[in-house]
């Protein structure tokens, strides 16, 4: 199993051919591509319509997710407290939400946001795929 971050997702639906869309691609096949509540949450912001709205959220609704606790919750929260106690912004609460759920859950994140590698810095469970 393999934990996709939204921005990947955005370029697989913007079908852009990046090393990590074709791995998504290949995942996705193989039912292999997992999301979270909050990735699902960050993907439909970006609908440009109700019409398109509608599809996200069909679309995104049959794919399974990982299960998130209110301990996954008090995870995230721990490590952005220790982010900031290091001199590290996290532009998104919601990234230490994705990065705790991967490290619970034993799963790679695929991503090609930077601020994982400085949470991975924090949390080195945190195995990180992709940053093309």
């Amino acid at each position: 199993m393999y934990l996709i971050d939204s921005c990947v997702w955005i370029d697989w639906l913007r079908r852009r051919r990046t090393p990590s869309t074709e791995k998504l691609d290949i995942w996705l096949d193989k039912g292999l591509a997992r999301l979270l509540p909050v990735i699902v949450q960050e993907l439909l912001h970006g609908a440009r319509g109700e019409r398109e709205l509608a599809i996200l959220r069909q679309r995104f609704s049959e794919l399974p997710c990982l299960p998130v606790t209110l301990e996954t919750h008090l995870i995230a929260g721990e490590l952005y407290a220790r982010c900031r106690w290091r001199g590290i912004t996290i532009r998104s609460p919601h990234d230490c939400l994705i990065a705790a759920s991967a490290v619970e859950h034993g799963v790679p994140l695929l991503t090609r946001d930077r601020d994982f590698l400085a949470i991975a810095e924090i949390e080195p469970r945190l195995a990180l795929l992709g940053l093309d």
